[in-house]
């Protein structure tokens, strides 16, 4: 029997928030739409696809130097979207804010920028052993161009780092750390707090990978005193297409541009160039305009719910899935590290993740299969990829019972 879980937060109305993301109320082969697969990417509430719409159908021109009304309008809510990011992330300044395509692109900005201009020949770089791929080859990269070691924390079985393994890395010759805030494959929290004291110890540089933490709860990049965080917006309610690069100003302005061409530029001539201030220096050609206004509508939307509500409806989620999953053996977890978020990844004894994947979706339920682009930590726990459902606050609890009911019908076909 299942034991009594804790009803949703009081105050927190899951059914009135579900009426604002119309992409939920759908079937999917003859079945209720059951989406668990917003660790890759969350839904969007009609409030972005409105700010969408709206930016196409009223405001649809160039920013910047535009000389009528259109230009004007898309400029400021172009560049307001920028504030709201920066008081999203608590950050000192707007020119902190650059616009991305996503998290991958803003890491590789950063490594091929300042880790190019900083990390020489018998420096290091320390990841983790459970980093998505975009935050492992770019460094990979950087190492094998300039010369540099590339070292990784540990991870223990349970998907949780390794501290004082992280410690004995850590040496003068460390020159830039670069840790995910929240693994994605796993749901693991590593303690950043302490990574950026530490390695800021030794003179080395700290980037982190928001992509997974801040649609969970609220990132104070002053607090946390990083010197550079990343994230995108279609995992945070937002568009695809587009991202943020936070960066600390005396950074960003000591860092040569990434790319080269309109925006960017100060002054162009055939004797030479200069280059734009911050932001505009790393915001080579026409950006994603719509991109920005929609994520800064999926910001608004956000903070304006009570985010520790929506957290500990989550947490509510994701033990209602552990407790569930005691009810079936053949169910093995994969990442049960104590502190992490709502991402429940497992296997079925017997039975391959990708046939499990794709009989849920025969049941409407939608999960993720495979590696998550989490190829080495797959590797140490020496199995193909898991079977991950990752909860967000639109999900239910009803929506966590369905995903164990038809698990059961998929153990009548597959063992």
């Amino acid at each position: 029997m299942i034991e009594a879980i804790a009803d949703t937060p009081l105050g927190l109305d899951v059914d009135k928030i579900r009426k604002d993301f119309p992409i939920l109320h759908q079937e999917v082969n003859g079945h209720p739409l059951v989406y668990l697969d917003n660790a890759a990417s969350t839904h969007k509430p009609q409030a972005v696809i409105d700010a969408l719409a709206l930016y196409y159908s009223k405001n649809n021109s160039n920013v910047h130097r535009g000389a009528h009304a259109l230009s004007d309008r898309a400029t400021q809510d172009f560049e307001n979207a920028r504030g709201t990011v920066q008081a999203f992330l608590n950050a000192e300044s707007s020119e902190e804010i650059i616009w991305t395509r996503g998290t991958t692109e803003s890491i590789n900005l950063v490594a091929q920028t300042y880790g190019q201009e900083n990390v020489k020949a018998g420096d290091n770089v320390i990841i983790s052993a459970m980093e998505h791929h975009s935050n492992i080859v770019p460094w990979q990269v950087l190492c094998e161009q300039v010369g540099a070691e590339l070292r990784v924390i540990p991870v223990n079985d349970a998907g949780e780092l390794q501290f004082e393994d992280f410690l004995a890395l850590l040496d003068e010759k460390t020159k830039f750390v670069s840790v995910v805030h929240v693994s994605n494959a796993l749901g693991s929290i590593n303690p950043v707090d302490a990574i950026i004291t530490e390695a800021h110890k030794v003179g080395a540089k700290v980037l982190i990978d928001g992509a997974q933490a801040v649609a969970h709860w609220e990132v104070d990049v002053v607090a946390l005193d990083c010197d550079f965080y990343v994230f995108s917006g279609h995992k945070l309610f937002g568009p695809t297409g587009i991202g943020v690069l936070y960066g600390k100003k005396e950074l960003l302005d000591s860092m040569p541009p990434y790319q080269y061409g309109g925006e960017m530029i100060e002054q162009v001539s055939f004797s030479g160039t200069t280059f734009n201030k911050l932001p505009y220096k790393y915001e080579a050609g026409t950006p994603n305009i719509a991109g920005a206004v929609g994520l800064a509508a999926a910001i608004d939307y956000l903070v304006a719910l009570d985010r520790a509500a929506l957290a500990e409806h989550e947490e509510a989620l994701l033990e209602r899935a552990k407790l569930r999953a005691t009810e079936i053996p053949e169910i093995q977890l994969v990442g049960t590290a104590k502190d992490k978020t709502s991402v429940f990844s497992f296997l079925i004894k017997g039975a391959h993740p990708h046939d499990v994947g794709t009989l849920l979706d025969q049941q409407g339920v939608a999960v993720r299969t495979g590696h998550h682009c989490a190829m080495p930590i797959m590797e140490q726990y020496c199995i193909p990829g898991t079977v991950r459902a990752s909860f967000t606050f639109y999900n239910t609890l009803e929506e966590v019972d369905a995903l164990f009911d038809a698990i059961n019908k998929v153990k009548l076909f597959l063992l």
